[in-house]
């Protein structure tokens, strides 16, 4: 295969992939939009009593200084929860699309 045409088959490949991956997140964006997830600023206590106990509650990250604040992620069926200290910043979908299936292997 000339090298060109070789070089135009993998821009093509990149274009479409590049665009599959917008239209995924776009779906994404739109589907947690209309979910009931936790909302920003609620407090542990708050998604606790409204979502009832999480299936994990992940090992906290960051901590070690006010600009890196404590981040604890909590795992439900459908979602994750991310908290700074104790109030939330924001849910996600737990969804093969966005790189969150395993959770609890993030570092």
């Amino acid at each position: 295969m000339p090298l060109l045409a070789a070089i135009t088959i993998g821009t093509s490949l990149a274009v479409t992939q590049a665009a599959h991956a917008q239209q995924t997140l776009t779906q994404r964006v739109q589907d947690e939009k209309s979910m009931n997830l936790p909302a920003r600023g609620l407090s542990m206590a708050q998604v606790e009593k409204e979502y009832g106990e999480p299936l994990r509650k992940l090992s906290p990250r960051g901590g070690d200084s006010a600009a890196h604040p404590t981040i604890n992620r909590w795992e439900y069926t459908n979602f994750i929860v991310y908290f700074e200290k104790s109030h939330v910043i924001h849910s996600v979908l737990n969804t093969p699309a966005g790189n969150n299936q395993n959770p609890g292997s993030v570092n």
